[in-house]
């Protein structure tokens, strides 16, 4: 009888430490899936007016699916652009003037993210605000739904064009690209001074 209850005592032991084991790894895992952030934003490689927060383009996030990346493109690059596409095509005045007048003031952002699965690269389900160094709110936009388009592997990719906002003075402001279903925050720092 007490070989019985001691057999019995030593299996729910092990029973415990298993789950508690469990736990941890849980811990663990969850802790991976939180970005991690820079103490000092860190230049984009791609992009000189942007600076990443948080370390999200790196090979570990595209190997899980989980990477977005920012550019911006100031109202002076997007009017060299047009100029030498008038050139270039012999566009009619009218033609011009038509993509003059559509040229955002502050420039565009281009957000471009990677997912497992063409339903997850849905851009509608990213949320992209900016705010000064006060703190104040200077824009919010959702990018028009859609899904991704076949990248890599298991990876489907999708790229918004969002024109941005244009402030009085020229600033820093800190995006903030929230994705609603994986529960995430990608936070970047746009220079428009480069």
């Amino acid at each position: 009888m007490k070989k019985i209850l001691l057999l019995c005592c030593l299996l729910s032991s092990f029973a415990a430490t298993a789950q508690k084991s469990q736990k941890s790894k849980d811990k663990d895992k969850e802790k991976e899936e939180r970005k991690q952030r820079y103490m000092i934003p860190q230049k984009d490689k791609d992009c000189a007016y942007i600076s990443n927060v948080t370390k999200n383009t790196g090979e570990d996030s595209e190997a899980n699916g989980t990477a977005t990346r920012l550019a911006y493109r100031p109202y002076e690059e997007l009017l060299t652009e047009i100029n030498a596409l008038r050139k270039m095509n012999n566009w009619a005045d009218t033609t011009y003037q038509r993509r003059f007048n559509s040229l955002p003031a502050g420039g565009n952002l281009v957000v471009t993210m990677y997912r497992r699965g063409a339903q997850n690269a849905d851009p509608s389900l990213l949320s992209i605000t900016a705010k000064n160094k006060a703190g104040e709110e200077v824009f919010n936009k959702t990018p028009a739904a859609g899904n991704g388009r076949f990248w890599n592997r298991d990876l489907y990719k999708s790229e918004r064009t969002i024109p941005f906002v244009k402030t009085e003075t020229p600033q820093p402001l800190t995006v903030i690209i929230t994705d609603s279903k994986l529960q995430q925050n990608f936070e970047y720092v746009v220079d428009p001074q480069g």
